[in-house]
């Protein structure tokens, strides 16, 4: 079994799973370019909130994602890593950001969501299955 295990620059914030992912994917959204500085976030997202172990308090921001609902962004108050998200609409799933890893290598991503709002100059997974939202 695969192990997750990751955190923010600094360490102040470490998360570990031992379940595995069921959407990985590359957002392109424009809430997603603007908090990554870049054209898209990439996330591995579990089904089970509560089985993913977190050390540190996160600093959090909400914001009303296209559905409307709240997503909540969670960040290192210390290094300002972005390092997971939650949702109000599915309050048992967590999303963690690839980057955040210890082991990017992990992160297989499947589609590109929110692709019609990619820049010209971002190229997020060639080859992916991109979607204007997301999935249904």
């Amino acid at each position: 079994m695969t192990s997750y295990s990751g955190g923010c620059a600094c360490g102040a914030i470490r998360y570990e799973t031992d379940t595995s992912p069921v959407f990985e994917n590359h957002c392109q959204c424009t809430h997603c370019q603007k908090r990554s500085g870049t054209g898209h976030g990439s996330y591995l997202t579990f089904a089970e909130k509560a089985q993913v172990r977190i050390t540190g308090t996160a600093s959090e921001w909400s914001l009303a994602g296209d559905s409307g609902t709240q997503k909540t962004h969670a960040f290192c108050p210390v290094c300002g890593t972005p390092v997971f998200l939650t949702f109000a609409a599915m309050p048992d799933i967590i999303a963690v950001h690839a980057a955040s890893l210890d082991d990017p290598d992990l992160f297989r991503p499947k589609v590109v969501t929110y692709a019609a709002r990619a820049p010209a100059w971002d190229i997020a997974g060639p080859g992916l299955a991109r979607f204007k939202g997301m999935p249904g």
